[in-house]
């Protein structure tokens, strides 16, 4: 499969062994390196039975099966988040509707970034860090990602995970866990699934917010 950043198609990474449920769990780690309301005018407001269906559809929150289409897999872990960190999962959730990946695409890239750094943008850590591995995604400057600079801030970082998962053949079908280790390139794979459902309440909650 060709990679959005061919360099690191080739690189594998050794990941940390996690640090907790509750904690920061540097398990996983990427190897490789962007809705507005429209409101209606006077004109416009000739035609109110459509503007109210689309003030409607603008506020409703998505549905949990677009969330989760395949239901979770395994037991489903669960942190409590400060403002801090709702904030970064709003940021990645608005870079998946500018890209057009939708509420599936937000739940994976949410669930990715609660894996690999608990949804704290993350600078180096000295000891404690996977080589370089920065950001929202633990996102590598040696392997491509982009800068340090680049890769903590939040809409970058995302708009790099997102548009490495859009070069995934059929991610909108796979399993979380799935789609999320094609671009991660972790070495375990299957540490993404137990996100899964804090992921999607996440992103219902702060979809039209």
């Amino acid at each position: 499969m060709t990679r959005w950043l061919p360099a690191v198609a080739e690189t594998s990474f050794v990941r940390r062994t996690a640090l907790g449920v509750a904690g920061l769990a540097f398990v996983g780690g990427a190897v490789a390196g962007p809705a507005s309301h429209a409101f209606a005018s006077p004109a416009e407001q000739t035609a109110p039975a459509m503007t109210t269906v689309a003030a409607v559809s603008a506020d409703s929150k998505p549905a949990m099966g677009k969330l989760v289409p395949h239901g979770t897999q395994g037991a489903q872990s669960h942190i409590t988040l400060s403002k801090d960190q709702l904030a970064n999962a709003k940021a990645i959730t608005d870079t998946a509707r500018k890209l057009g990946m939708g509420e599936r695409g937000a739940v994976i890239a949410v669930a990715t970034s609660m894996q690999e750094s608990k949804l704290e943008n993350l600078g180096h850590l000295g000891d404690m860090n996977d080589h370089d591995s920065l950001g929202l995604f633990q996102q590598r400057p040696s392997s491509g990602w982009g800068s340090p600079e680049q890769i903590t801030d939040p809409v970058y970082a995302s708009t790099a995970f997102l548009k490495g998962l859009k070069q995934v053949d059929g991610w909108q079908d796979m399993p979380l866990t799935d789609a999320a280790q094609k671009v991660q390139v972790s070495a375990f794979p299957d540490a993404y699934a137990q996100w899964e459902d804090q992921a999607a309440h996440i992103v219902q909650d702060v979809w039209t917010k």
